[in-house]
C-alpha cells in the first residue's frame, strides 16, 4: 500500500470533544462484527472507535451515525438496503452546536455491492483460478476502481463542505482505512486465496484510497488521521492481527479491524487530538 501523502494535520485545542461529538462513516467506523452490536443492519459496536473517542474525551453528548455498508452518498441521502431505510443521511445528525466530527467513508465506493473493497477482495479471489501465476484481477479492473475512488473523493469534498456548512464551529476529522494487507504479499501465503500479483494491486487500491481521501481531507480543511502507519505489522497476514482475514478468528467483518484494531484508530484520533 502506497504511503499516504498526508498525515494528521495540526492538533486541535486542548477543549476540543467537549461539546457536541458526532460519529460518521462506513463499517471501519462502525465496529461491524465487534461485540457489543447494536443497529440492526448498521452494526454498530459499542467498542468502535467512536465510542472509545467519546470515552476518552465526555463530550456533553454523543451521537453515532456509522453504519456498515455506508457509501459517500450516504452522508447525504438515506442507506436502504432490499428497499428498507437502514440509516437516514448521516449529516442530519450534524448541527451548529456540533464540536466535533470523525468519519471514514470511501472505501465502499470501490465496490458496486455495499461491502466495497472485501467485494473487490472476492473478485479477486475467484479470478486467482483463471492466473495463479499471474495478475488476473489488476487485468480485470484496469483503471475502473481508480475512476471509482475519483467520484467517491469528489462526493466527500461536496459531503465536507455540507458538514462545515452546517457545523461551522466543529472540528472535522476524517479517519483513514488500516493496514488491511502487508507489504510482503508472500506473507498472504496460504491465508488469502488471491495472487500474489494481485495482493500487491490490492494493497495499491488501498493506498490510493488513503491517499486521495487525505487530499481532499485537506483541501476542505479538515484534519486527515493515518491509520495505516499505526496498524502496520498487524494487518490481516500477520501473526497478530488487528485486521481480521477472509475468514475471521476474533468478533469482527471479514478484512476489518477487530476490537483492537478499534481501539488502534481511537488511540490515532486522540493523538490528532492533542490527546
Amino acid at each position: 500500500m502506497a504511503t499516504t501523502r498526508a498525515s494528521a494535520h495540526a492538533a486541535a485545542p486542548a477543549g476540543t470533544g467537549t461539546g457536541k461529538y458526532v460519529a460518521l462513516g462506513d463499517s471501519y467506523a462502525a465496529g461491524a462484527g465487534v461485540p457489543a452490536q447494536s443497529a440492526g443492519l448498521c452494526l454498530r459496536s459499542d467498542h468502535n472507535y467512536g465510542h472509545l473517542v467519546a470515552a476518552a474525551l465526555s463530550p456533553s453528548s454523543y451521537m453515532d451515525k456509522t453504519c456498515a455498508g455506508a457509501k459517500v452518498r450516504a452522508l447525504t441521502t438515506s442507506q436502504t438496503d432490499v428497499g428498507i431505510v437502514v440509516n437516514g443521511p448521516q449529516l442530519d445528525a450534524v448541527t451548529p452546536d456540533t464540536s466535533l466530527v470523525t468519519l471514514t467513508l470511501g472505501g465502499n465506493d470501490l465496490g458496486t455491492s455495499d461491502v466495497g473493497f472485501v467485494d473487490v477482495v472476492v473478485a479477486c479471489s475467484a479470478l486467482a483460478v483463471t492466473g495463479p501465476f499471474g495478475s488476473p484481477c489488476r487485468d480485470f479492473y484496469g483503471d475502473t476502481l481508480s475512476k471509482r475512488l475519483d467520484s467517491a473523493a469528489g462526493q466527500l469534498a461536496d459531503g465536507l463542505r455540507k458538514l462545515s456548512a452546517k457545523a461551522p464551529q466543529a472540528k472535522v476529522v476524517v479517519v483513514g482505512y488500516p493496514s488491511v494487507l502487508p507489504d510482503d504479499p508472500t506473507k498472504c501465503f496460504g491465508k488469502m486465496p488471491v495472487t500474489t500479483g494481485d495482493l500487491r494491486f490490492l494493497r495499491s487500491v488501498l493506498g490510493e484510497l488513503n491517499d486521495k481521501v487525505a487530499k481532499t481531507t485537506a483541501a476542505a480543511g479538515a484534519t486527515y488521521v493515518d491509520t495505516l502507519g499505526p496498524t502496520k505489522g498487524h494487518d490481516s497476514c500477520s501473526a497478530s492481527p488487528w485486521i481480521e482475514g477472509l475468514l475471521p478468528t476474533s468478533p469482527a467483518a471479514p478484512l476489518h479491524p477487530n476490537a483492537v484494531g478499534e481501539r488502534a484508530m481511537a488511540q490515532a484520533v486522540l493523538k490528532a487530538l492533542g490527546r
